[in-house]
């Protein structure tokens, strides 16, 4: 997603430098005009907007605290990654100590989002910084202030949530469907424009019906959203049990191996569950 977010903004006409932890990605970008950085700092020394795009709390923290160092006040620090709540106002606080202006702004979408500039972007922070960040939002996708800093990361919960939850109905209700007798490339064709329809139901659905369980969104990520959407709700005396039900499902979907699969596949689990043939993951590989 963060190839396709640079290789955006540098069409656009904004002056890029990419850094990955796995430098042969950022080295492909050149060709749009991206400029390799070999590391954290590099990428962020002459930067007025830093985005940071990594997989976890873990990963940001072991690059922040040196491009904090290294930005100058007043400017800008855009972490899109699905991080937790806690670990967004903590970076907040660190960066308003430095001068630096902080936006949470964690994104769904997917690849496809990222690549067509439809991600929706969920920011957390000050209204006026988030003004300032606009013109670089909107070449992504669609922004949307959604209260102060971590705000962006409690509402990539709220989406994680509903997300996981639905795919695992889908995965449900097509296994009900087939076992009765049902073709599922027909049910989700019967299904398009009612109130059953939705994004997911068309993609999740067709990797399901495909068989194609190719990572776009593995499921050991989906664990690791969920449990922290259920940490959270704890910590505020909330109970959420279809949450909860549907974490454990994700969590022995990963336990049985299937963790680096997209998380289409836990329609593995229901059927592993159910003493089911089991699909065949990756066909289309």
């Amino acid at each position: 997603m963060g190839s396709h977010m640079a290789r955006r903004l540098a069409q656009a006409g904004y002056s890029v430098a990419a850094w990955n932890r796995t430098a042969e990605k950022a080295q492909r970008l050149s060709q749009y005009g991206v400029r390799f950085a070999s590391t954290p700092e590099n990428a962020a020394s002459e930067a007025d907007i830093v985005i940071c795009m990594l997989s976890s709390d873990a990963a940001c923290q072991e690059v922040l605290p040196a491009i904090l160092d290294t930005l100058t006040p007043n400017s800008l620090l855009l972490v899109m990654s699905s991080i937790s709540v806690a670990a967004a106002r903590k970076q907040a606080q660190d960066a308003q100590a430095r001068g630096i202006r902080y936006l949470d702004a964690p994104v769904s979408g997917g690849e496809a989002g990222a690549r067509d500039g439809k991600l929706a972007i969920m920011a957390g922070g000050n209204a006026a910084t988030f003004e300032d960040a606009l013109p670089v939002f909107q070449i992504l996708g669609r922004p949307t202030l959604v209260g102060e800093a971590g705000s962006g990361s409690l509402a990539k919960l709220a989406n994680q949530m509903i997300v996981a939850g639905t795919i695992a109905l889908i995965a449900e209700a097509f296994t009900l469907a087939k076992e009765g007798g049902v073709h599922l490339d027909r049910l989700r064709e019967a299904l398009n424009g009612g109130f059953a329809d939705s994004p997911i139901l068309e993609g999740q659905g067709l990797r399901m019906i495909e068989q194609n369980f190719t990572p776009g969104g593995p499921a050991k990520y989906q664990i690791k959203d969920s449990g922290a959407a259920l940490s959270l709700a704890q910590s505020m005396h909330l109970t959420l049990p279809i949450s909860e039900t549907v974490d454990h499902l994700f969590r022995r979907m990963v336990e049985a191996g299937d963790g680096e699969l997209d998380h289409s596949a836990v329609i593995r689990e229901i059927q592993r569950e159910n003493g089911l043939p089991i699909s065949p993951p990756h066909p289309k590989a």
